[in-house]
């Protein structure tokens, strides 16, 4: 028996060595301590939540201003889409004259609402038409154009009025308020609104393109009803095939 209490005693010695060393084999090892909260309480690490995807920043870390771009975000199907204007007595034209667009008669001062879900591209607050001046560039008089999140931007201009808060870099969803239905610019002083579908190219100043460049009726006749079609395959098949091309010579139309 007393041949082997000497052992005992070193190998209960060694137990608080294992200890103390515990921690230090731990941080060789790349093993870090849990995140705690002040009482003591398991934290969740920075970026993650329940099922290891990616957290949402809040609000107030997005940059204002930011959004999707042709660049930074892929077009998405399966988005709602409405009526531009809200309002019971409406009328529009299958077709448009110079080039593919419509224009909505309706009274002025009713709702220009956003199509579908997206981003504010390009924003005009000030009537610069000019009879005397180049046909074209301003012709619209105040205007929003919106890049859907489906990858199509939808136009419309001759508004008396821009909601507060709608500016370039805006997100927007299907139905919020843009504007009221006005005749500025060369509305030819009737109250309409004209509606425009087209790729984003440049996404600013290139109004010969903004101002349309398929045919809207059968899109806003689904949309009336509460349908939904979309015009995202007919604008891509066309800027397939047509690019972005340059200003025409004549501005022609109200755009």
């Amino acid at each position: 028996m007393s041949s082997r209490s000497p052992r005992r005693r070193r190998t209960r010695a060694a137990y608080p060595v294992l200890l103390l060393l515990a921690p230090v084999l731990a941080a060789d090892c790349g093993a870090p301590p849990p995140n705690r909260a002040p009482s003591g309480g398991w934290v969740a690490p920075t970026g993650l939540v329940t099922g290891g995807q990616p957290a949402a920043p809040a609000p107030s870390a997005i940059p204002s201003g930011a959004g999707p771009s042709a660049s930074s975000a892929r077009p998405r199907t399966g988005l709602p889409h409405v009526f531009p204007v809200r309002a019971d007595d409406v009328a529009y034209h299958p077709t448009h004259s110079a080039y593919p667009g419509t224009d909505i008669f309706v009274d002025c001062g009713e709702p220009v609402v956003a199509v579908t879900d997206g981003t504010i591209l390009e924003v005009s607050r000030v009537d610069r038409f000019d009879k005397r001046g180049p046909r074209g560039p301003h012709n619209g008089g105040l205007s929003v154009s919106l890049r859907g999140d489906d990858g199509v931007r939808y136009y419309g201009s001759h508004l008396s009025a821009i909601a507060d808060g709608v500016d370039a870099g805006t997100r927007v969803r299907a139905g919020q308020q843009l504007g009221r239905v006005g005749r500025t610019g060369n509305a030819n002083n009737v109250c309409h609104l004209h509606f425009g579908i087209s790729p984003e190219c440049t996404g600013r100043g290139d109004w010969w393109i903004r101002r349309g460049v398929v045919w809207p009726a059968r899109y806003l006749d689904s949309w009336r009803r509460g349908g939904n079609r979309e015009p995202a395959a007919e604008v891509a098949a066309w800027h397939r095939e047509h690019g972005c091309p340059k200003a025409p010579k004549t501005g022609g139309g109200d755009s």
